[in-house]
């Protein structure tokens, strides 16, 4: 690692809640990467309960450690280590991402050779080695009522559009949006500068849609989001979400929805979406409680 006062070529920034071990593994493979690069690493840890900060002081005093009192959500935590960042670039990495030794080379060669990427995220594996579909479209109204109403349950087809599923994971292209585990940004880039008076990400997303909205802003500056294949990054998808009950994560989900809509669509949406939630969650119920009838009679 280099020195403090010399420039970074990279400030990875991780917010963690409550995945101590995935951390450790994070940033044990961070601190094996290979290349000629130098980076700093920011762990803002929002008030773990697992000894999470802890375990950051102790095993990895090179880390710029924020333990705060409380949990702040995904965007605001992420803007405090960015405020404090001095890298040319910046990777927002989730706790539960395992980095390969060549993945942090490849992709700041990447970055470097397309300026015209604003932001851009990389090739994401499960476990097994299977592709991670992260590319989406915006989100429309249509797709969105689907998902509240749990159509996709009865017709699978209806998300095809949104979840692009003939995208092709083994070419580099420009995208909408792409998912905020593994996210590249070029501050240097006129498109970010442009909205980096205010905060980065958008605070009022306490989590979920807070990086479909930064990347939508950044297409509103003129700037360009990218997916490319050319570095490769272990997923775990959501080590810390599946910790949230099950009422919980749908209530944080229905505000960010809301928010977003509210936001950059037409108000009539907005308001179709609010009246449907209510529909949607009585039809979860009512389908959490067949499902305990069925198990009985079994």
């Amino acid at each position: 690692m280099a020195d403090k006062k010399k420039n970074y070529d990279l400030s990875i920034i991780i917010v963690s809640w409550n995945v101590k071990d995935k951390l450790r593994e994070n940033l044990n493979a961070l601190y094996k990467s290979q290349g000629d690069l130098n980076f700093e690493v920011f762990v803002v840890d929002n008030n773990s309960a697992d000894g999470s900060a802890k375990t950051v002081k102790e095993e990895f005093p090179q880390v710029n450690l924020m333990a705060n009192i409380e949990n702040l959500g995904f965007a605001k935590a992420n803007n405090q280590a960015i405020r404090q960042a001095s890298g040319e670039l910046i990777l927002l990495l989730n706790p539960d991402m395992r980095v390969r030794p060549d993945t942090l080379s490849n992709m700041l060669a990447w970055m470097r050779e397309n300026k015209q990427a604003s932001v851009a995220g990389c090739h994401l594996i499960d476990e097994q080695g299977d592709t991670v579909k992260q590319v989406r479209r915006f989100p429309a109204v249509r797709d969105q009522l689907a998902i509240v109403l749990k159509l996709p349950h009865l017709f699978p087809g209806v998300l095809k559009k949104y979840l692009r599923h003939d995208f092709d994971y083994s070419r580099a292209a420009k995208v909408n949006s792409i998912r905020g585990g593994f996210m590249m940004i070029n501050l240097r880039a006129v498109s970010v500068e442009a909205i980096h008076a205010s905060p980065l990400l958008d605070e009022r997303y306490f989590l979920w849609f807070e990086e479909v909205d930064f990347c939508q802003r950044v297409k509103q500056a003129g700037g360009e989001v990218w997916y490319t294949p050319a570095a490769e990054c272990v997923d775990y998808v959501g080590q810390s979400f599946s910790q949230l009950p099950r009422g919980e994560s749908q209530k944080y989900f229905r505000d960010s929805m809301l928010k977003y809509f509210k936001k950059w669509q037409p108000a009539w949406q907005y308001w179709l979406l609010r009246l449907a939630w209510p529909i949607g969650i009585s039809l979860v119920v009512i389908a959490e409680k067949l499902n305990i009838q069925n198990q009985a009679k079994t």
